[in-house]
C-alpha cells in the first residue's frame, strides 16, 4: 500500500485544489465531507498525514487524534489562521496550521510534517 493523506475540508474548492496539489506527491487522497467520515477513513486507511478544516472541525477533534494516533502528523488549516489559533492547535497536538487557501503552503506543512515523522521512527 501507498503513501496516503486523509483530508477533512468543508469547502468543496479548497479541497478540490488540496486534493490536486497532494496527489503529486501521495499515492492517494481521500477527501472527506464530515468529522464521522474523516475517522473512519483515517481508522480504515492509517494515512502518513491527515489534514484537518478546524474551522469545521474542532481542536477536540485534534485531541482526541492525537491520543488514538500518537504519531501521525495532524496539519490543520482554517480560514483565518492566526497566532492564537496556532497555539491552541499546537497545544492540542497539531503539527502546523495553515490559512486553508494557501494550498502551497498547506503542501508544505504536510510534506515537512510526514518528513519530521519518518524521521523520528528511524
Amino acid at each position: 500500500m501507498g503513501v496516503n493523506v486523509v483530508v477533512l475540508e468543508n469547502d468543496a474548492r479548497v479541497a478540490k485544489s488540496l486534493a490536486g496539489k497532494l496527489s503529486s506527491h501521495f499515492h492517494a487522497v481521500h477527501l472527506t465531507r464530515s468529522c464521522d467520515e474523516f475517522r473512519h477513513r483515517v481508522a480504515e486507511k492509517r494515512p502518513e498525514v491527515v489534514v484537518v478544516d478546524v474551522e469545521y472541525s474542532r481542536l477536540t477533534d485534534v485531541r482526541s487524534l492525537r491520543k488514538d494516533f500518537p504519531s501521525l502528523p495532524i496539519v490543520c488549516t482554517h480560514r483565518i489562521a492566526d497566532e492564537n489559533l496556532w497555539i491552541e492547535a499546537m497545544e492540542a497536538g497539531a503539527s502546523d496550521v495553515c490559512r486553508s487557501d494557501d494550498v502551497q503552503n498547506v503542501l508544505t506543512s504536510v510534506l515537512r510534517s510526514v518528513k519530521i515523522a519518518k524521521a523520528a521512527v528511524a
